[in-house]
């Protein structure tokens, strides 16, 4: 019961363990005349965080704030500025990014709607990079980085240019939790990671709609400079516990890819995507669901793909460029690939249907353990491809009795609520992994999964037991590890 509890407490959200001191914002409040208290607040976010001290509250009050939010300061101990009513308080800029953070750590941002103003002319919505230290990155250690910064429980979305978050340029150590990503433009992602370490994503939800069609991949992990900075392929990059339904982008993407732009190095290097649950529940054609090119050390396990999602290639598409090192060390274990529709990749190209893995581009690649579900219809074959299910000797092909993806609903937020009913983020997630994400009782999926390489705990942060399910959700968990509180 002690280790339980020492359990329950490391994993509370860092605002539960903040300092004493708290400062106010408001928009009828006054940066020269303000001292910060509730009843005489400070007018702008960034006069705030300049005059903060270690471990304290900056507490947002309702309303919209116009301009953008600089974060700049180093602090020792985590500072948090958080919405005094969640969603309520709202960043809109018309220039480029909303929020921007270059020269800062420790920080974490939580409870805000943030988006570009309809007139946004610029690019990005948020951005993170390293702009602190003499070079990007901290190199040997010796250098400053940004780093230790927290994005949570916000709602990001309607860029009017570019990507919603770009975390890039060396920053490090950089957590983005429990978000809900919507609307990126033109051909650009949700998020997109290029250059950076130890960027954790978890526990967010990503969609799109139709009024936002022909965009990019949700997620995007890869290092378009080489060696400009310090860090030379993405590295020791976590992806886990997220949901990605309602696909509108380009028919040569996915919901998460790594690797993108052709370059002479790993684009990524130690990339763990688990225990994320992706929804097919549109009539858009996507290029397939997880894309990996010129990486290495990739591990993409306990993921649940479901649905009918219109795909040249269902489960994973894995190239190289004529520029990229060949795909090194790929590892795809205990996912779900379930399409009940029986046309599981058939609108692409012939031979490509669930693995699109040319020979040319591949160096080493397991799959094992995986369950592939095509409606009762035969699984494609993929003749010719480096990687095929008749290379997985423990495939997993009875029916995984996912529920029906009809019925989904894209969850926007009005100011108040979200389109699906949901009164938080949090909310939302729930919905979307117990309506479509759980397998029901006969599931092939139920303690099908290899135990010495599943996940260790599930999508809602349940500690898996000894039998452990297959895909994203175990249906019969061990004790509660992780706390859902993102409200």
């Amino acid at each position: 019961m002690r280790l339980y509890w020492l359990l329950l407490i490391s994993a509370l959200p860092l605002t539960t363990l903040a300092g004493t001191d708290t400062f106010y914002v408001a928009v009828d409040g006054d940066d020269t005349t303000g001292d910060g208290t509730s009843g005489n607040p400070w007018a702008t976010i960034t006069h705030a965080v300049d005059n903060a001290t270690d471990g304290s509250t900056i507490l947002v009050g309702d309303g919209t704030y116009n301009g953008r939010v600089r974060l700049r300061r180093q602090f020792a101990s985590q500072v948090t500025v958080r919405a005094e009513n969640a969603y309520q308080a709202r960043l809109r800029h018309n220039d480029g990014a909303a929020l921007i953070a270059y020269e800062a750590q420790n920080i974490t941002v939580e409870g805000l709607d943030i988006a570009h103003a309809p007139d946004n002319s610029g690019a990005l919505v948020i951005q993170i990079q390293d702009l602190l230290g003499d070079v990007n990155g901290s190199g040997d250690g010796s250098d400053p980085v940004v780093s230790g910064i927290t994005l949570r429980n916000n709602v990001i979305h309607d860029s009017t240019n570019n990507d919603l978050l770009k975390v890039n340029n060396g920053a490090e150590d950089i957590l983005i939790e429990g978000n809900l990503f919507y609307h990126q433009s033109g051909s650009d992602e949700h998020i997109d990671a290029n250059s950076v370490q130890n960027v954790v994503i978890q526990d967010n939800v990503f969609f799109n709609t139709s009024a936002r069609p022909n965009t990019s991949s949700f997620i995007v992990i890869k290092d378009s400079n080489g060696d400009d900075d310090t860090i030379v392929g993405a590295r020791d990059m976590t992806v886990r516990r997220n949901v990605f339904l309602n696909w509108y982008g380009s028919d040569g993407q996915s919901f998460l890819r790594i690797g993108e732009d052709g370059t002479s190095t790993f684009e990524a290097i130690g990339v763990l995507a688990e225990n994320n649950l992706m929804i097919g529940n549109s009539a858009a054609l996507t290029r397939t669901s997880f894309t990996v090119m010129g990486s290495n050390d990739v591990i993409y396990r306990n993921n649940t793909v479901t649905g009918d999602l219109p795909s040249r290639s269902y489960a994973a598409r894995l190239i190289a460029s004529s520029e990229n090192p060949l795909n090194e060390d790929i590892l795809m274990l205990n996912n779900a690939w379930s399409d009940p529709t029986g046309t599981m990749g058939a609108e692409g190209f012939n031979g490509v249907d669930v693995f699109d893995a040319p020979p040319s581009q591949n160096l080493s690649v397991t799959i094992d353990n995986n369950a592939y579900w095509n409606g009762g219809s035969a699984i494609p074959p993929d003749t010719g491809q480096f990687v095929t299910v008749a290379d997985d000797s423990n495939a997993v092909l009875g029916d995984p009795m996912l529920p029906s993806t009809a019925g989904v609903v894209a969850p926007t937020f009005n100011g108040t609520t979200f389109a699906d009913g949901s009164s938080t983020i949090r909310e939302v997630f729930m919905n979307l992994v117990t309506s479509y994400g759980t397998p029901t009782p006969g599931s092939s999926l139920i303690d099908a999964a290899d135990p010495g390489s599943a996940a260790y705990e599930d999508i809602l942060g349940q500690a898996r037991g000894p039998s452990p399910d297959i895909g994203a959700v175990e249906t019969n968990p061990e004790d509660l590890i992780f706390v859902d509180d993102f409200e």
